[in-house]
């Protein structure tokens, strides 16, 4: 173990290792890329945290550079949790502090995961609404304010966050709320940083209220720091709003107090097929004025490719061989709107096929609602590797959008299945690619710049649906507005002064280096 480990070892309760065996598991998250780390860190406590951050700020002013990546559960797919300095793991921050079931608040420590949040909350009739995947951790659900699959009706995670806690930098902590204006000039004659940040973020809004008030129109948006139109409400002001999408790059998430919701009744399922998008589209744009928990498009080659793994999915394909399946899902009234669908199915063409869930029928919807998981992860010599995935696209231009998709498919001789959800207009593209090829760097960069214009062209987003991280990054940068660039450098210099927070990504990531850190093999874990 080298000096400096040794030494962090010393100052923390957690642990921190440097030995090649951690490094290496280390060094690859989700996405397509891996950069190995010099050092992993476990704190368990946000007093660690502190200590880790004022160490290797107190090093960057002597100009020794270590670059510092916070990671919950490493599922990021836009390689914002890999690092090439110390990744700090929230791992060992899972604990659950405080329950108030009356007002329905809970406050966690960063590294909670869903599935163990909403575990706890059931026990008293209270959850959160969010559909991502069960080991997603709090903390990085904020940091990359994803659009989950029941973003269309609940608005996904930053509709039920009260406050935070944030290690800064400097090692200082801030806790957020919503200060009337006396409080935040109270605050900004603090001599502190946090007082220092509550100053220059005045003056950053009010010279540069027009932009602002232009971004916060936008509501698909995860480049930079959306979040900085939600700041000022009604003569109030709540620095929150910008750690949501930010990836780390203005302080690491400690502790987190939620707002949770009654327990929603069990989902009633319905499961449609069309041999054409227009009609799919036309059915979908009906279902979404019903509000469904989910309200999902599949081409329907990706249930024909989780057939062939052995699932009993006859039923819903029914001897299509092109085409696209509807899943949408009711967690309330939903007898009352499998009947209004049902009224819907008679102004359909024949050729529209519907599953409507009964107690004879949960095991096949259940085996639906799997194949994508089979289509992911059954590949045969490669990987279908998340190159374009969460994008924003609106519904209106869902299928012309597949008429550029087929075009490219050609041109790129990818398998480009489309699926997502209608419901937050949030969608994915997952083609097979050989990692070692020849030609996989160049092919997989094409795919992402190609892809990223056709979905441009169709007035979607690249970013709509995640933050840039570092694989995105390599077009919204170059696509991004001067006036909003130099926003965003104001905001991520004021709060790390220094550059240590994860500082080659989102605005900071490079074309080289992302292009060049593509892995050449494929990761032992299931791909969801």
């Amino acid at each position: 173990m080298g000096k400096i480990a040794k030494y962090l070892n010393q100052l923390t309760v957690g642990n921190v290792f440097d030995n090649p065996e951690i490094l290496e598991e280390y060094s690859t998250d989700r996405s397509a890329l891996k950069v190995k780390p010099k050092f992993v860190a476990f704190p368990e406590s946000t007093s660690d945290i502190r200590k880790l951050l004022s160490f290797f700020n107190q090093l960057a002013t002597k100009e020794i550079e270590v670059a510092v990546t916070a990671r919950g559960s490493g599922l990021d797919e836009g390689g914002a949790a890999i690092s090439n300095g110390i990744i700090i793991s929230t791992k060992k921050l899972n604990k659950m502090l405080e329950i108030d079931s009356r007002e329905r608040l809970v406050r966690v420590q960063a590294g909670i995961t869903l599935r163990e949040l909403n575990t706890a909350l059931s026990v008293s009739g209270l959850m959160i609404p969010i559909d991502g995947h069960e080991d997603e951790t709090i903390g990085g659900l904020i940091s990359n304010s994803p659009v989950d699959e029941c973003y269309g009706k609940y608005g996904g995670i930053y509709n039920f966050v009260e406050r935070i806690e944030v290690v800064l930098a400097n090692g200082e902590c801030l806790q957020t709320e919503r200060l009337k204006k006396y409080a935040v000039a109270k605050k900004a004659v603090e001599k502190s940083f946090e007082g220092e940040l509550y100053r220059k973020v005045s003056k950053i809004l009010k010279e540069n209220e027009k932009l602002i008030s232009e971004l916060g129109r936008d509501d698909y948006s995860r480049v930079g720091y959306p979040g900085v139109s939600k700041l000022a409400k009604k003569e109030t002001l709540d620095l929150m709003p910008l750690f949501f999408g930010a990836q780390g790059t203005l302080g690491i998430i400690s502790e987190v107090i939620l707002k949770a919701m009654p327990l929603r009744n069990p989902n009633t399922r319905i499961v449609a097929t069309f041999k054409d998008i227009g009609t799919a589209v036309k059915y979908m744009e009906i279902v979404k004025e019903f509000k469904p928990r989910k309200l999902n498009l599949y081409d329907i080659n990706i249930i024909m490719d989780a057939k062939e793994t052995g699932k009993n999915l006859d039923g819903i394909i029914r001897k299509l061989d092109d085409g696209f399946a509807v899943f949408c899902s009711f967690d309330e009234r939903g007898n009352y709107y499998a009947k209004k669908i049902a009224e819907i199915r008679n102004t359909l063409p024949r050729t529209a096929k519907f599953i409507f869930e009964t107690p004879n029928n949960k095991n096949i919807l259940n085996e639906f609602e799997n194949s994508l998981t089979n289509y992911l992860n059954y590949v045969k010599n490669g990987e279908r590797v998340p190159i374009l995935t969460d994008f924003y696209l609106p519904s209106w231009n869902v299928a012309s959008f597949l008429g550029d998709l087929r075009i490219l498919q050609e041109k790129l001789d990818l398998d480009l299945e489309l699926y997502g959800s209608f419901g937050a207009s949030n969608y994915s593209l997952r083609p097979k690619f050989d990692l070692e090829g020849e030609d996989y760097r160049k092919k997989a960069t094409t795919f992402l710049k190609a892809g990223a214009y056709i979905i441009d062209r169709q007035a979607g987003m690249l970013a709509g649906g995640t933050p840039e991280g570092r694989l995105k990054a390599v077009v919204t940068n170059a696509d991004m507005p001067e006036p909003e660039r130099l926003l965003y450098e104001k905001i991520k210099n004021l709060f790390d002064q220094n550059g240590i927070l994860n500082p080659d990504i989102k605005l900071g990531a490079t074309s080289k280096f992302t292009l060049t850190h593509f892995r050449d093999t494929s990761l032992p874990r299931i791909m969801v």
